[in-house]
């Protein structure tokens, strides 16, 4: 169901004021996309976190650290660690001697982010889904400035897109593409389908992403299938899974004064927050969506990173993942 409520958002971007020129707080093309890539350069999403990073082991949950592949085997020197010393090796020769290994490099990463309905709402700074687009746009440049493999998942009303990770700048550019299309496409008087549910997200995800991946699902989580509680499990069973949930401030707290007409692309009614039923109503259902989602951090030991279409994502992402003035 779609929103619009008549306050214009708080911080007006420059481009909305130029005559022909798009409003990047409703819709997002290509060229915002890229860019924000200069943005991404101060993030990280190596298992090695800051301390303030939702990502480290201080919030609850940390990302694995990449495998190990053999270098070499060679004489003991006084600084290594005696872990590593082969004892077949040593004993053969006489000669203490160790194992060396470096951490592998390719860790892929799996974007998923959602351009449905539901996120083509906004009452401050920008639409959920521009919040989320942006945010895709920033991690797969991170993604790929690390030299690891990135690739998504764009999920509309109508499909899910996929793009198999790779280590390219071609393939970023045709996974944001993809997304600036399906962000394009949202509209107030679009047809409103039945909304893709979260289980056919994430099936086509465990298509993608088998093991040792890093999955980041920027969703506003509306609709829970029968089957997403055991296809994240097994997701998060061989996989890193970091849930972003984006929502907006004016349907985190309703006001008690809210009178707006809503609609679904068809049909339209009056929506009054002054009535306690309705309040109750709206209330539970976004309290029952933030306990879904704790319930799987708690269960699974999967990470949250909440974003807010309240604020620039760029500075919500640097925060979430603990990046200080000084590496802007």
């Amino acid at each position: 169901m779609a929103f619009f409520p008549n306050r214009r958002p708080a911080e007006p971007a420059a481009a909305s004021a130029m005559p022909g020129v798009a409003d990047t707080r409703v819709h997002v093309d290509l060229t915002h996309l890229r860019g924000l890539e200069g943005h991404a350069k101060a993030l990280s999403l190596l298992p090695r976190q800051p301390a303030s990073s939702v990502l480290s082991g201080r919030h609850g949950s940390r990302l694995r650290g990449r495998g190990l592949d053999f270098l070499e085997l060679r004489g003991y020197l006084p600084s290594d660690d005696v872990r590593n010393i082969d004892w077949r090796v040593t004993a053969r020769t006489g000669e203490p001697h160790v194992r060396v290994f470096t951490e592998e490099r390719d860790r892929p990463a799996l974007i998923v982010v959602d351009q449905r309905m539901s996120m083509f709402f906004g009452s401050q700074h920008a639409m959920k889904s521009v919040t989320a687009a942006e945010a895709a746009a920033l991690l797969a440049f991170a993604v790929l400035a690390q030299q690891d493999r990135v690739g998504g998942v764009v999920v509309t009303d109508s499909q899910v897109e996929e793009f198999r990770p790779a280590r390219s700048r071609a393939g970023v550019m045709h996974f944001l593409q993809a997304l600036a299309a399906a962000n394009q496409a949202l509209h107030a008087d679009a047809a409103a389908p039945a909304p893709t549910s979260l289980d056919r997200v994430l099936e086509s995800v465990a298509r993608l992403a088998r093991r040792d991946h890093l999955i980041i699902v920027l969703s506003d989580f509306d609709v829970i299938g029968p089957h997403s509680d055991s296809l994240l499990s097994a997701l998060c069973q061989h996989n890193d899974v970091v849930l972003a949930p984006v929502t907006d401030p004016l349907a985190e707290q309703l006001p008690h004064d809210l009178r707006q007409v809503v609609s679904d692309g068809r049909q339209q009614a009056l929506l009054s927050t002054a009535d306690q039923h309705v309040r109750a109503k709206l209330d539970g259902v976004s309290q029952a969506r933030r306990e879904q989602l704790l319930d799987w951090q708690r269960r699974f030991g999967l990470s949250i990173a909440p974003l807010s279409a309240s604020e620039d994502a760029v500075l919500q992402l640097h925060r979430l993942l603990g990046v200080t003035r000084g590496r802007r």
